[in-house]
């Protein structure tokens, strides 16, 4: 349940001195790489290192909290970070010309050389975390009124996040403690008790864990605990359903929390739109030949179009019109298409080698172009599978909250050709859902890395 874990993000452990060190690792480290070999190269002409300085800046700025990963996760989260700001800054440099104001050997340098610091720099803040924490202060002591499902869901996550600096002291419930379910040492008392508790025990911050029906309650307890210093949360138990991009918001004065959102509403939308049309761009300057001989191949193989269009859903549910090599010698686009399957007679001699290496998905680069596709995204359904598999599965249709992708999270997770079963549609439209929960930049540079290697290896599709 990661949706989970928004609520606990007001007590990041060191305050925001300890956040704002943490947004700055990768970015300083950028910085001290370029300045070192300014320095090395002995070049005294400032301005083109200040440009490239200030791109490295913007592209890397704010980094990530990598405390808490495993080792190779940080190995793969700084090489596939680093590989999008040099994809930006390669695409960038050659276009005005900015690359050549730098030697060679720097250039070769800084990219080798900066993935290495940072390592070295989030590697050296876990180490030193420890001592951080005990520098910034003692623990905040807590404690959470309600021992019910959600409740004991945040003591776990308190457990499994100990650099939030939090010690959890524990519950209070106005249940006995047979029907409560732990151990009588972690009752602290009832809720008419709570104000007095934290007063008494020196208690930080109270989460109140109560359902919204309780509301009369909840305002009780929030009047007699205007009587302590304590910081008070309110966990709405909406966070023990599935959320999909999960925060608050305001609308006036009034706050909202937004239950099921797109993850690409402002700045990430420009980001991933102009991560679209970058790679994009490039990928159909390179395969241009290969489109071409593709065309000629499909045109000498069998008769009919070269381009297959068929109607799929796109963002929020409209219908888009979608490009593929024609790879079937029928183009079905009705209110009943059959998904094809090994041994498809529809499918064309050279069309078994396209859908097998996924070249017949190659024209949907320009569906990306015209806006109505992302290269990374859930893949789109034709129609007709839309309107069956919709009333068969639970939130099949959130998927649309984002464009629909050339290739997805799924695909790279074995769910990739047909899904001749209800289980394996249910597990690709699960991981879907993963990918509008936890997207990044450099989780769409992962999924494109993987589909590179997949597409040669993977028997899946046919």
């Amino acid at each position: 349940m990661a949706a989970n874990r928004p609520f606990l993000g007001v007590n990041r452990a060191g305050g925001a001195l300890f956040r704002l060190t943490e947004s700055l690792v990768d970015p300083v480290a950028q910085l001290v790489v370029l300045a070192g070999l300014m320095h090395a190269s002995g070049d005294d002409q400032y301005h083109h290192y200040v440009v490239l300085g200030v791109l490295l800046f913007s592209l890397s700025f704010p980094g990530r909290s990598m405390i808490e990963q495993r080792f190779r996760v940080t190995v793969r989260d700084v090489l596939l970070s680093w590989l999008g700001v040099t994809s930006l800054l390669g695409f960038f440099g050659w276009a005005t010309g900015l690359y050549k104001l730098f030697p060679e050997e720097l250039l070769l340098a800084l990219l080798w050389l900066t993935p290495g610091l940072q390592l070295a720099c989030h590697l050296a803040l876990r180490l030193l975390m420890p001592r951080l924490l005990s520098m910034s202060g003692h623990k905040k002591r807590a404690v959470i009124v309600g021992c019910n499902e959600l409740g004991t869901h945040l003591a776990a996550e308190i457990a499994a996040h100990p650099t939030l600096g939090i010690e959890l002291v524990g519950y209070f419930d106005d249940r006995d403690i047979g029907r409560v379910g732990i151990d009588s040492k972690r009752l602290c008392g009832r809720f008419a008790d709570v104000a007095g508790h934290a007063r008494t025990d020196a208690i930080d911050i109270i989460y109140l864990a109560l359902p919204m029906t309780s509301q009369p309650r909840i305002l009780s307890l929030l009047d007699t605990l205007t009587d302590t210093t304590a910081s008070v949360y309110f966990v709405p138990d909406v966070f023990v359903t599935d959320l999909i991009q999960a925060r608050m918001d305001a609308v006036g004065r009034v706050p909202v929390m937004a239950v099921c959102d797109t993850p690409f509403a402002g700045l990430n939308g420009v980001v991933k739109r102009c991560s679209d049309i970058v790679l994009s761009l490039t990928i159909l300057l390179l395969i241009s030949p290969v489109l071409l001989l593709i065309a000629a191949l499909i045109r000498l193989d069998s008769p009919g179009t070269i381009i297959f269009r068929q109607r799929r859903y796109g963002l929020d549910g409209k219908e888009i019109v979608v490009f593929k090599f024609r790879s079937m010698t029928v183009c079905e686009d009705g209110p009943l298409v059959a998904q094809a399957c090994r041994g498809d007679a529809r499918i064309t001699r050279l069309g078994a080698i396209l859908r097998r290496t996924s070249l017949d998905e190659l024209p949907q680069f320009f569906n990306v172009l015209l806006g109505e596709m992302s290269i990374v995204g859930p893949r789109p359904h034709a129609v007709a599978h839309n309107e069956t598999y919709r009333k068969l599965i639970k939130r099949y249709m959130v998927r649309h909250k984002v464009k629909p992708g050339i290739t997805g999270w799924a695909q790279v997770n074995g769910y990739r050709g047909e899904t001749e079963t209800l289980d394996k549609m249910q597990k690709r439209i699960d991981f879907d859902l993963e990918y509008l929960r936890t997207w990044s930049l450099k989780m769409d540079l992962y999924i494109v890395c993987r589909t590179v290697i997949l597409v040669f290896k993977d028997s899946s599709a046919y």
